[in-house]
């Protein structure tokens, strides 16, 4: 009976733990600017070229962003879109090929469609391999 009791108070403390961190990241997370913003997205290729794009938008997401101007594509899947083509240019599976997003030349922790954006903000899509 004693070991069930303290059972049942670890997983008490667990989940409390758990729901303070989730209220932690809700409200620390980084919002969106609402409004009209300039965001330049800067792809670099698999051949070390690269082309800068300018945008002015009112999109509050870089996935949103990428899609509405058409400057990327891929799939929805369970962590959001997962980017296969940026600037007509297609990650080859055979070649272990992926598009890394970074911001400012920093990674980023979240993907295109969770990642918030800013006036001035600058992303580089970048043709990488695994």
């Amino acid at each position: 009976m004693k070991g069930n009791k303290k059972t049942l108070l670890a997983i008490a403390a667990l989940a409390a733990a758990a729901v303070l961190m989730l209220g932690l990241w809700y409200f620390t997370r980084p919002q969106p600017q609402v409004g009209t913003k300039t965001v330049v997205v800067e792809v670099v290729h698999a051949d070390a070229s690269s082309k800068e794009f300018t945008y002015h938008t009112d999109a509050e997401y870089l996935g949103q962003l990428l899609l509405d101007e058409k400057l990327a594509a891929g799939e929805q899947g369970a962590q959001g879109l997962f980017i296969l083509t940026a600037d007509g240019e297609t990650a080859q599976d055979s070649l272990r090929q992926w598009w890394c997003i970074t911001k400012g030349g920093e990674w980023l922790d979240t993907g295109a469609d969770c990642t918030p954006i800013a006036d001035g903000d600058h992303f580089e899509l970048t043709m990488s391999t695994y």
